[in-house]
């Protein structure tokens, strides 16, 4: 088992600083996800970490060692890649064998141990295949048993299927997550620009832009609690829909002045003083149409577009004003007709506030 540290990592190419000052903790046997836009830095750091890069200042540790210094073949760490770099000639077995034989291993430990991954991955009546007889998904099934092989401390996963189609994706992101369950004890680090494969896969997310952390937290924390406008559009799909607003006052808790002058009213106790420029935040998911011509409707507009997905259905609603159109994720049989009016509501615990600056004004 490792933990391992960052303590003010840096890394600049040239005059270009590609992250600044980097602090995190992680505990041995967590699933960490680094997300966020390209050219956020995410897949530096991870290179940072596996030694594949020297870090421009700060500290790397490793189970209590710092590791600056120390080459990547001896940081305990395995990686796979986006390409599966496997040698074509080689059948899958001495394909996940090669670094232990490079190593000087046994042959029976290396039979044990190839045999024991294979197994995890489901490989075991592939070891005689050669890499070109294989699916995406099965190859980089290979890539990740000849890091498993190695008994890493640390295992770094940099986008590991990129290339893989949906189904593929989706059938391989069950696989990693099995892997996690086999080996309990592993800290795993994986790199993506995918927020499902965050979502479902990590124990902790940590949301990056432009080379600085965001946000670090579960999953749901993330979802349910973000600290500011950039991860709350980043985590969740559609994206939650921001509206510009006022804050006003409504007894001891706050209230919102919307661009059609509409008031929504929020559970939440506000710092901020009245008439300071906010904006409002709620996800497509929580929008949901307002009962009745006397239900208490937040928004209102016209079905401007609507993609339907089978179970459910995207509503896109033209509220007027110049603003954007809204999105509400609405059931799949609910009946709705382009340019007809919509009135929606949503619950006053899933809405959000921000500053002008993106920071969280509701915790």
């Amino acid at each position: 088992m490792a933990d391992l540290s960052l303590r003010q990592v840096r890394k600049s190419f040239g005059g270009l600083t590609i992250l600044h000052g980097v602090d995190l903790d992680i505990r041995s046997g967590e699933f960490i996800v680094f997300v966020g836009p390209s050219g956020c830095g995410k897949s530096t750091l991870l290179r940072l970490i596996a030694g594949l890069e020297d870090a421009s200042g700060g500290e790397i540790g490793i189970a209590g060692e710092i590791v600056n210094d120390v080459p990547p073949s001896q940081r305990g760490i395995a990686m796979v890649f986006q390409s599966y770099a496997l040698y074509p000639h080689m059948t899958v077995f001495e394909n996940m064998a090669f670094g232990m034989k490079i190593a000087g291993e046994s042959k029976g430990e290396i039979d044990r141990r190839v045999r024991q991954a294979a197994e995890i991955l489901q490989l075991t009546k592939y070891l005689d295949r050669v890499p070109k007889a294989l699916s995406g998904g099965q190859r980089q099934r290979v890539a990740i048993g000849r890091a498993i092989v190695r008994n890493p401390r640390v295992f770094l996963f940099d986008e590991p299927l990129s290339n893989l189609d949906a189904a593929l994706r989706v059938a391989t992101r069950i696989e990693i997550a099995k892997l996690k369950d086999t080996l309990p004890n592993t800290t795993m680090i994986y790199v993506t620009h995918d927020q499902v494969e965050a979502m479902t896969l990590a124990d902790r997310i940590v949301v990056l832009k432009d080379g600085r952390i965001e946000q670090v937290g579960t999953p749901m924390e993330l979802y349910k609690r973000p600290a500011n406008l950039f991860v709350a559009q980043f985590i969740g799909s559609p994206a939650m829909n921001i509206l510009p607003g006022i804050l006003e006052r409504n007894g001891s808790h706050a209230a919102i002045r919307l661009v059609d002058g509409e008031i929504v009213e929020l559970p939440h106790t506000i710092g901020a003083p009245a008439g300071t420029p906010v904006k409002f935040g709620v996800r497509p998911e929580d929008l949901r149409i307002a009962d009745g011509p006397s239900g208490n409707a937040m928004l209102e507009g016209r079905l401007d577009y609507i993609e339907q997905l089978g179970e459910v259905q995207l509503a896109y609603v033209d509220i007027g004003h110049g603003a954007q159109p809204l999105v509400a994720k609405l059931p799949g049989g609910l009946e709705v007709t382009r340019g007809a009016a919509l009135r929606l509501t949503a619950s006053p615990e899933n809405l959000y506030v921000f500053d002008d600056a993106g920071n969280a004004l509701t915790q």
